[in-house]
Formats: C-alpha cells, sequence, structure tokens
C-alpha cells in the first residue's frame, strides 16, 4: 500500500470529490482506506433495549484507494507517490513525484 494512516488525501472522483481528509484506517485487502469526513452515509437502527435506541447514525464507509490521491506536506498539492532507495540500508522512502520531496 502506498498509503499510510495518518496521510492526508484529497478524493479525485464521486460524490466527495475535492474533499480532503486524513487517512483513519488502512485496509490492505480490500485495498481501501477509511478518510475522516469524507463518504458519510446514514444508517437507520432499531432500538435495542433501554441502553441502546434507535435512531439514524452517520457512518464513514471506506474509500477504494484509486479513487484518492496523496497530498505532498511540501508542495501541498496532490500528487503519486514514488519510492527511492537510500544508501546501504536498502530502506525504501516515499517521495512526492512532482517536487521529489521526501513524504
Amino acid at each position: 500500500m502506498k498509503f499510510k494512516k495518518g496521510d492526508e488525501v484529497q478524493v479525485t472522483t464521486g460524490k466527495d470529490r475535492g474533499k480532503r481528509g486524513k487517512i483513519e484506517t488502512v485496509f490492505p485487502k480490500k485495498k481501501a482506506v477509511l478518510v475522516a469526513g469524507v463518504n458519510i452515509y446514514k444508517r437507520h437502527l432499531k432500538p435495542r433495549g433501554e441502553g441502546k435506541p434507535g435512531g439514524i447514525v452517520d457512518i464513514t464507509k471506506p474509500l477504494s484507494v484509486a479513487k484518492i490521491a496523496l497530498i505532498c506536506p511540501k508542495c501541498g498539492e496532490p500528487t503519486r507517490v514514488g519510492y527511492q532507495e537510500k544508501g546501504e540500508s536498502q530502506s525504501k522512502m516515499r517521495i512526492c513525484r512532482k517536487c521529489k520531496g521526501v513524504i
């Protein structure tokens, strides 16, 4: 996955196009992420006893990684993610494809 928890992303398609938010949860097997304040739906719940009243609840549904773009912290623009190996330790770093800055 090129996205990690805490990354700021922008939605590129769908009803929330253009909205920005931080990634709360990553689902690698589904190739989806949960973004705060984006892709919100209403859920109607039945009352389940005294402690759990019914009502209409807002829930956030996961978005496919194909529908989001990472926001570069340096240039502040939506960008693709590239990788660069660092020295002899062979640790991979994520880089911005536009400004070549480390993410």
